[in-house]
């Protein structure tokens, strides 16, 4: 069961790792204006790092069970959970206000401890 929970995790993580990248350009850098183009370009990629960095965490929570190893399971475990966290904890702080882009980061948290 404990497999299956930390998979649900990956999945989840990746899901919303898409769905950040996608809004990221369709409804934020569609109609931002960023001055010069070369810091537009910037801003994009360290947005799009972000979201190819938390589907390579989605991809670990989802492969960690195959590992057969308990130390590296808990390591996957215990450093998403906190890179997760903080994403949540700060898109929750800078909206002030109920968001699915904190809660399902919460609930990949919440699901990867439940693995653990």
């Amino acid at each position: 069961m404990r497999d299956l929970l930390l998979q649900g995790a990956g999945v989840l993580a990746v899901v919303i790792s898409i769905i950040h990248g996608v809004l990221g350009e369709t409804k934020v850098f569609a109609h931002a204006t960023v001055e010069p183009p070369r810091l537009r370009t910037l801003l994009r990629l360290v947005w799009q790092a972000g979201t190819v960095a938390w589907i390579a965490g989605g991809v670990l929570l989802i492969a960690a069970p195959s590992m057969g190893s308990d130390a590296a399971r808990h390591w996957i475990i215990a450093t998403l959970a906190v890179v997760f966290g903080v994403a949540g904890l700060g898109n929750a702080l800078a909206l002030r206000r109920v968001h699915p882009g904190w809660i399902g980061m919460s609930a990949v948290v919440a699901l990867a401890i439940a693995g653990y």
